[in-house]
C-alpha cells in the first residue's frame, strides 16, 4: 500500500463508521501518513485519566474523522468519554469559546451541586511529556463564584480542574456589567490573589482582555452586528445577539425604548436560558419588564437580529445568519446515512431541551411520527438505507432529517416546515392531521415502498395497508385490555388473518382523535405474538398442543378458557369443548392446515417487538421510544414542550426526556398489569396508560418491504 509522509502535524477525531482496529467512534489521533486512497494512517491517543501518550494506531477513512487543531486535540483528549467528545464537538460555538477562553474569563461549570459560575484562572497541562510523540492533555483550573458574586473560598485551597466538556456555557462579555462588575483585579470588593501561568502551557486567548480594560462599555464594544439586511424589530421579536467571541444567544423582545442614561434605542431581551450577570427585567435601578432572574439581557436595539434558528413565519423566508464563520464548523452533510442512534449513546445525545424535532403550527403529529419511526428502529433503518432517488426532494428532505436527528440529535422547525410544503397538500402545511394519514403519504408517496401488511379477509385476496385499525365492540373486551387482546379480537371479529409475518406492525388503538376513546386505559404487551394470526401457518391446539384444524370465535370471550385468548383446537379437542352445554350453539371454522406438517411438531412461535408509542392529549401528539434491549431504555419525546414567546412571534421549545419508570411498570407480569392502578403510576407512565393512539412493532429479524413498483 502506497502511502505519501504528511509533514505537518495534523491531528483528528474519528466521528464516525464502524469500529476498526485502532480507531473507533470518539477516538483522537494524530495523522502519519496518507494512502493514495485517501485513508489516514495514524497514532492513536488514550485521554481522560490516562496519559497522552499514543498507542499503535491504524487505518481510518477520511470521511469518518474530523480535522482538530493540536488545541483542540489536548482539550478533548482530557474529556474521558468519547460521546462528550463528540457532544462538545457538535455544539461549534461554545467549543469555540471554550478554546478561545481568557484568563478570568466568566464560565457555567458542571459541579456535583449543580451548574455554577466560575472564573477560568489557569489552563493546566495534564501529564508528562516523556518522549516527542507523547501529547499533553489541557484542563481548566477555575474558581468557583457563588450567586453574590464573592468567591466561595475563603481560604486558600487548590483550585479544581474541569475538563472542556464540563464548562456548559461562556458567558458573553456583554453581560458581565449588568450583574458583575470586574474593577481592577476586584469582584464585588474582594481582591484576588494574581495567578501566574506555567510558562509551558499555550497562550490562550485574549478573548476578554479588552473588555475588563473598560468595563463600562462592554455592553456596546463587545457586540459585533452580523451582515444581515435591515428588518422591522418590534416587541415580541425573536431576536439574537452575537458577542465578539461568537457565541450567540436568542431571546424575544419584551421592551423597547431609551434607558436611563442613554441617548439611542435599546431592547431588554428575555433570553431563553439564565445567563449570569443577567437581571429579571431591570437595567440600573429601574425596572423596565419582569422575567425570571438572570433571563434579562439589555443591549441596542442595532445590536440585534432575527433569530436565524428558525422559520420567519411572517416572511415565510429563512433569515439569514451571520457571515462570520466559526473556527470549528459544525458537521458537513455526508452522503453516508447515520445509522440509528445507538443505545449507549441516547442519552448523551437526545435527552435535553431543544432536542428531538422542533415543532412548528401543528405539526406534532408529524414530529411524533418521524421521531418514532427513525431515532433509534433497527428494522426500519432500511428504510433509510435506501439509496434515495436523486431526481425526488422529499426523499433527499427525508434523509437530511433523519441525519440531522441521528447525528446531532436536533432538527429545527424550518427543515420540517420545508419537507410539509414537499409533501404537496396545502393542508400538511398548516392543519392538524392524525399520523396514519401521514405515515399512508410517508410510505407510499415519499418512500416508495409496498404496503407493509397484507390482510386477507374471509378466505378473500389479500390487501395492502400500511397501518392496522382495531375495529371491536366495547362489550368484547376486560375493562383495561392488553394491545394483544386487542389485536387477537378485532382480528378474529373482522376474519382477518395475515398473509405473511409483517416486518413492521402499527396498530392504530379505538379511539378517534381527542374527542372519544372506547377504553380509558390500555396496557402495552411489550411482545406481539401473531402466530395464530398468520394465514395458512401452522398453529397448536389451545388445548393439547397438537397441530390444531379449527378455530372458534364465539370461544374468545369463554371465562373458563383464559378470555381473551384466541382458540384453535385439533380435532379431538374441538369435539370435547363444545360438548359443553354453554358451547353446543358455537360455529367453529376450519384451518387452513399445511399439508406437509406432522400433528406432533412443534410449532414455531411468530414475535413482534414494541418499539415506540404514539399518544395523544387534547390535540396534542408525544411519543415514547424503546431506544434498547434494556428494559429501562424509554425516552419521552414532545416537539412542543414549552415555548418562548407570545403564538405570533415565538417557538416551540422539544424536549426529550428519558422515563426508566416505565421499564420497571410494564417489567410486572400480565396478572400484576391487569390488577395494577394507573392513577399510581408515575407521571409518564400514566401518560402512555391513558392517551396511547397508536403502538409501533418491528420484527428485526426482517427486511422491509421493496419498492413498489407502481410507484417507481
Amino acid at each position: 500500500m502506497e502511502t505519501k509522509t504528511v509533514v505537518m502535524e495534523k491531528f483528528f477525531i474519528v466521528i464516525r463508521g464502524k469500529s476498526r482496529k485502532g480507531f473507533c467512534r470518539g477516538c483522537i489521533g494524530r495523522v502519519e501518513a496518507e494512502t493514495q486512497r485517501g485513508e489516514l494512517m495514524g497514532l492513536l491517543y488514550g485521554g481522560g485519566s490516562s496519559s497522552g501518550t499514543p498507542k499503535s494506531g491504524g487505518i481510518v477513512k477520511r470521511e469518518d474523522t474530523y480535522p482538530l487543531t493540536r488545541h483542540q486535540a489536548q482539550l478533548l483528549l482530557y474529556v474521558s468519554s468519547a460521546s462528550k467528545r463528540l457532544e462538545l464537538l457538535c455544539n461549534p460555538q461554545l467549543f469555540t469559546a471554550i478554546c478561545e477562553l481568557s484568563q478570568n474569563d466568566l464560565v457555567v461549570v458542571r459541579h456535583k451541586k449543580g451548574h455554577l459560575p466560575a472564573l477560568v484562572k489557569n489552563l493546566m497541562q495534564i501529564g508528562r511529556k516523556e518522549n516527542k510523540d507523547d501529547l499533553h492533555m489541557l484542563g481548566f483550573e477555575v474558581e468557583l463564584v457563588d450567586s453574590e458574586c464573592s468567591l466561595s473560598s475563603k481560604k486558600p485551597a487548590p483550585l479544581p480542574l474541569f475538563s472542556a466538556a464540563d464548562i456548559v456555557q461562556v458567558v458573553p462579555s456583554y453581560s458581565v456589567p449588568l450583574g458583575l462588575h470586574w474593577k481592577d483585579g476586584q469582584c464585588g470588593g474582594l481582591n484576588r490573589k494574581a495567578v501566574t501561568r506555567i510558562n509551558s502551557m499555550p497562550n490562550i486567548g485574549s478573548r476578554g482582555r479588552q473588555a475588563r480594560e473598560n468595563p463600562t462599555e462592554q455592553s456596546v464594544t463587545q457586540i459585533q452586528s452580523p451582515s444581515i439586511p435591515h428588518v422591522s424589530l418590534e416587541m415580541g421579536s425573536m431576536v439574537e445577539v452575537v458577542s465578539s467571541s461568537g457565541i450567540t444567544v436568542y431571546g424575544v423582545i419584551r421592551w423597547l425604548g431609551v434607558p436611563a442614561g442613554k441617548t439611542d434605542e435599546w431592547a431588554g431581551i428575555e433570553l431563553d436560558y439564565d445567563v449570569n450577570g443577567c437581571s429579571d427585567g431591570k437595567y440600573g435601578s429601574q425596572r423596565y419588564f419582569t422575567c425570571k432572574g438572570n433571563r434579562a439581557l439589555f443591549v441596542p436595539v442595532t445590536k440585534c437580529s432575527p433569530d436565524s434558528r428558525f422559520f420567519n413565519s411572517s416572511t415565510g423566508s429563512k433569515t439569514p445568519k451571520p457571515t462570520e464563520t466559526s473556527p470549528v464548523p459544525p458537521f458537513e452533510e455526508s452522503e453516508e446515512d447515520a445509522p440509528p442512534v445507538l443505545e449507549s449513546e441516547a442519552l448523551s445525545l437526545l435527552v435535553g431541551r431543544m432536542k428531538g424535532i422542533q415543532g412548528h403550527v401543528n405539526s406534532c403529529y408529524l414530529d411524533a411520527t418521524l421521531f418514532s419511526l427513525f431515532s433509534s428502529s433497527v428494522t426500519l433503518n432500511n428504510i433509510c438505507q435506501k439509496p434515495a432517488d436523486r431526481e425526488q426532494p422529499l426523499t433527499c428532505t427525508l434523509r437530511r432529517i433523519v441525519n440531522c436527528l441521528r447525528r446531532q440529535g436536533f432538527v429545527p422547525a424550518e427543515s420540517v416546515m420545508n419537507f410539509r410544503k414537499q409533501l404537496g397538500c396545502d393542508t400538511f402545511r398548516t392543519e392538524e392531521k392524525d399520523p396514519e394519514e401521514f405515515i399512508n403519504v410517508l410510505f407510499q408517496k415519499v418512500l416508495r415502498v409496498e404496503p407493509l401488511l397484507k390482510l386477507r379477509s374471509r378466505g378473500e385476496t389479500s390487501q395492502g395497508a400500511y397501518t392496522f385499525q382495531i375495529f371491536l365492540e366495547k362489550k368484547q373486551m376486560v375493562q383495561m385490555p392488553t394491545v394483544q387482546q386487542l389485536l387477537d379480537t378485532s382480528c378474529l371479529s373482522c376474519d382477518l388473518k395475515f398473509e405473511e409475518m409483517p416486518s413492521c406492525l402499527m396498530v392504530q388503538m379505538p379511539r378517534f382523535g381527542n374527542k372519544y376513546k372506547m377504553f380509558s386505559h390500555i396496557i402495552p404487551s411489550m411482545e406481539l405474538d401473531i402466530t395464530d394470526l398468520l394465514h395458512y401457518s401452522p398453529r397448536e391446539c389451545f388445548v393439547c398442543g397438537h397441530l390444531a384444524e379449527h378455530e372458534c370465535l364465539q370461544c374468545l370471550p369463554d371465562r373458563k378458557l383464559q378470555p381473551g385468548r384466541i382458540k384453535q383446537y385439533c380435532t379431538t379437542c374441538n369435539t370435547q369443548v363444545h360438548t359443553h352445554p354453554s358451547r353446543q350453539g358455537h360455529s367453529p371454522k376450519a384451518l387452513a392446515v399445511p399439508a406437509d406438517v406432522p400433528t406432533d411438531a412443534p410449532v414455531p412461535r411468530h414475535m413482534m417487538q414494541l418499539f415506540a408509542v404514539l399518544c395523544i392529549q387534547t390535540s396534542h401528539y408525544v411519543s415514547f421510544v424503546k431506544y434498547g434491549p434494556d428494559p429501562h431504555s424509554w425516552l419521552f419525546f414532545d416537539s412542543m414542550a414549552d415555548r418562548c414567546g407570545d403564538d405570533q412571534s415565538g417557538y416551540n421549545i422539544p424536549e426529550i426526556r428519558a422515563c426508566p419508570e416505565l421499564g420497571d411498570f410494564l417489567s410486572q407480569s400480565e396478572e400484576e398489569l391487569a390488577r395494577a392502578n394507573p392513577s399510581q403510576a408515575p407521571e409518564l407512565t400514566r401518560r402512555l396508560l391513558c392517551d396511547s393512539y397508536m403502538f409501533l412493532y418491528q420484527n428485526p429479524a426482517a427486511p422491509l418491504s421493496t419498492s413498489n413498483p407502481q410507484e417507481s
